[in-house]
């Protein structure tokens, strides 16, 4: 009985409200999780039966596995959507998410790359079909600051490359245009001329990036590809693939860019969440003045 009202919740996400595929995931593997806890441990088969203390438990259960304060709010984030749906439909008659308490999250400084690391990284060298393709690729996110399955998911068609700019489609479908530079344009140019078609073998995709087999590239393909680049380039930082969306929003604020020009650009409906980059600038800043100034 648990699992059918889960059922019918993961439809309702995907049909209704149009959850792309990464967020419906994540509500399924923690919806699934707390269904097994109440399950085994707490002994509920009836979700009229289930409580606050059992929800209460449950969120206790993963601070108690070490589980850091992001996975619990998300956690939460999930369960109140689900039984405010079983409210919704007349499933149960409580909510049991009532009142729960969201913990503060932990905000850790995003790890960012040098503009010295920035420009080792871009240093490509060679002219075979992938080596121009990841050179456009690297160029492009650093040039816009997209999230890679934003740019993995871009179309030929979303290119407007003698206007400067790139549409994309962001987090809930919304989308956002975001400028180009010349440099980034020219390694895209210079993608669609001499790597692309040859990657496709003459398998018909409007698809932007594709592998060497012609297919799309996936994000796993993609971060293989960066962690090997990185390695060739000598960076022993853990890069992935958001620190080249954090690099590009932070070597903007230290250049001097508004905030709120960042965080349109960045397509961050809340500009708390844009914020985390200026305590890194002033962080970097600091770090800077410890290590030049004569008497630091």
């Amino acid at each position: 009985m648990l699992h059918d009202s889960a059922k019918d919740f993961f439809q309702y996400l995907r049909i209704e409200r149009g959850l792309s595929d990464n967020t419906l995931t994540s509500y399924q593997r923690d919806i699934k999780h707390y269904i097994q806890y109440l399950k085994t441990i707490v002994g509920r088969n009836d979700w009229e039966k289930v409580t606050r203390t059992d929800m209460t438990k449950f969120l206790y259960s993963l601070k108690d596995n070490n589980k850091s304060s992001a996975t619990i709010s998300r956690h939460i984030s999930s369960l109140r959507a689900f039984h405010q749906f079983l409210v919704r439909e007349r499933i149960v008659t409580h909510d049991a998410s009532l009142h729960i308490e969201t913990p503060k999250k932990e905000r850790k400084l995003p790890d960012v790359l040098s503009v010295k690391e920035m420009d080792a990284l871009l240093n490509i060298p060679g002219t075979s079909p992938l080596q121009v393709r990841n050179k456009a690729m690297f160029e492009l996110l650093y040039a816009t600051g997209l999230r890679v399955t934003e740019m993995i998911t871009l179309r030929v068609s979303d290119l407007h490359l003698t206007m400067g700019f790139v549409q994309c489609v962001g987090k809930g479908s919304k989308e956002r245009i975001v400028p180009l530079g010349n440099t980034a344009i020219h390694a895209v140019e210079n993608y669609l001329q001499q790597g692309r078609k040859k990657l496709l073998k003459r398998q018909p995709t409007d698809t932007l990036f594709v592998n060497q087999h012609g297919k799309p590239l996936s994000r796993q393909g993609f971060w293989k590809i960066l962690k090997k680049r990185a390695l060739e380039a000598g960076i022993n930082k853990t890069i992935t693939p958001h620190t080249l969306r954090h690099s590009f929003a932070t070597h903007l604020l230290e250049n001097g860019a508004d905030l709120r020009l960042v965080q349109e650009m960045l397509g961050h409906v809340d500009i708390s969440t844009t914020q985390i980059y200026t305590h890194v600038t002033k962080t970097r800043l600091k770090d800077v003045y410890t290590s030049y100034h004569p008497r630091a």
